[in-house]
């Protein structure tokens, strides 16, 4: 799938008919297992619309999903999966393909949706993700600060907030032991113009991308909370939200939090940018992700036509429309708003974001370096001690899965 034509097209608005809240009414119980973010939340609440329907909104999904649907029968008939988590669910054959019901239900989908592998849809894409730069307009403003386009502008900006003491940490990061620590490497890894692996699967990450990227997260740590080794998405989320951060590389998926009146302090007070360069002239420091839904191969075909319908009535313009800003939606309806912008500009920056890489391969990488990553940021390992210890690791899972002799 070509990720770069699927951003430009769902980026730009699209005016779409309002339906009934749910069109049919469903008498098969369905179960799902996806993320927790705001957007999952409102697919799932227009999905329960339609009755038998629950879903568990879970931000460790990606490490529950393959044994629940590898059980026969699958512990939950739909999930919610991206470029990154489809992988395991797609290696060991535990999701069924969707032509069928495509035919026979899809028609008000759109060919962004449909993402193909090998030839066959295999999931139904709801919304392209990204994370880029969020931060306080008002205390840039405030402070004279331009946006920063750069990580060296990024820095230089934390400095000037810090010393005006106008919040807690001038910076908030995904650098959570683990996934989340590992796709901050990875995002910076990419923008040095890091490559994980040769054309033979070996590792290729003891280089001075690698160099370069670890020593930029280091830099950063100076300007976070403390306790930044167990700040994933939901704690930046609330530091936004609370009023204790500046600036932080988030998720397009989560920047409607920060107009929630019911959650957040600084309503209207945040804006995106795109995602900072990690030089001048480089491609954006982050990846490009979707995120959708497939269906389980260890379910009847009763469960699943039951299943693809709910994904129908859940990626509806109505739910769109209902929660525009919580996401950029490849669902008719969309209308990008304040809140957008910044993910629509990490899109189309030239050069060009890298697309997260569906391989197996990645999948392992992306292990190791979650693993191995922390060892250097609390100075327990040097940079190149450090690189070769993700390398060793991945070596060794790379042999076992069969990918290198």
């Amino acid at each position: 799938m070509n990720v770069r034509t699927l951003v430009l097209a769902g980026a730009v608005s699209v005016v779409g008919t309002a339906t009934l809240a749910c069109e049919i009414k469903n008498e098969t119980p369905v179960s799902m297992l996806s993320a927790g973010f705001e957007a999952w939340k409102a697919v799932a609440s227009a999905m329960e619309e339609c009755g038998n329907f629950e879903a568990e909104l879970d931000q460790e999904f990606r490490q529950k999903q393959p044994a629940a649907f590898a059980a026969n029968p699958s512990l939950y008939a739909l999930g919610g999966v991206s470029n990154g988590t489809i992988t395991p669910l797609i290696n060991e054959g535990t999701i069924r393909p969707l032509d069928d019901l495509v035919e026979k239900y899809g028609q008000d989908l759109t060919a962004n949706q449909l993402i193909r592998i090998d030839g066959k849809v295999m999931a139904i894409a709801m919304m392209v993700n990204t994370q880029h730069l969020m931060y306080r307009n008002d205390i840039l403003e405030q402070l004279e600060i331009p946006v920063p386009e750069t990580w060296d502008q990024v820095l230089e900006a934390a400095a000037k907030i810090r010393d005006a003491g106008v919040v807690d940490y001038p910076l908030g990061a995904t650098m959570k032991t683990g996934w989340n620590l590992s796709q901050d490497f990875n995002n910076m890894f990419f923008g040095f113009g890091g490559k994980f692996v040769d054309d033979n699967n070996m590792p290729t990450v003891n280089t001075e991308a690698g160099v370069k990227a670890l020593e930029m997260m280091k830099a950063s740590t100076e300007y976070l909370d403390p306790e930044y080794l167990i700040s994933d998405s939901t704690y930046v989320q609330q530091q936004f939200q609370q009023g204790k951060i500046a600036m932080a590389n988030l998720w397009a998926s989560r920047a409607g939090a920060a107009d929630d009146e019911a959650e957040s302090q600084v309503v209207g007070l945040v804006n995106g940018a795109a995602a900072p360069r990690a030089f001048e002239g480089g491609p954006p420091a982050t990846t490009i992700w979707w995120d959708g839904i497939v269906i389980a191969k260890n379910i009847s075909d009763e469960e699943a036509e039951a299943a693809f319908r709910l994904i129908v009535e859940g990626l509806d313009s109505e739910m769109v429309k209902a929660n525009n800003d919580a996401a950029v939606w490849l669902v008719p309806g969309y209308e990008p708003g304040r809140l957008a912008q910044g993910a629509i500009a990490t899109l189309q920056a030239q050069p060009s974001a890298v697309s997260y890489p569906s391989t197996s391969a990645m999948g392992l990488m992306h292990t190791a370096v979650g693993n191995k990553v922390s060892n250097y940021l609390t100075g327990a390992t040097d940079a190149e001690a450090t690189l070769q210890a993700i390398e060793d690791e991945y070596l060794v899972s790379a042999k076992e899965a069969g990918l290198i002799q």
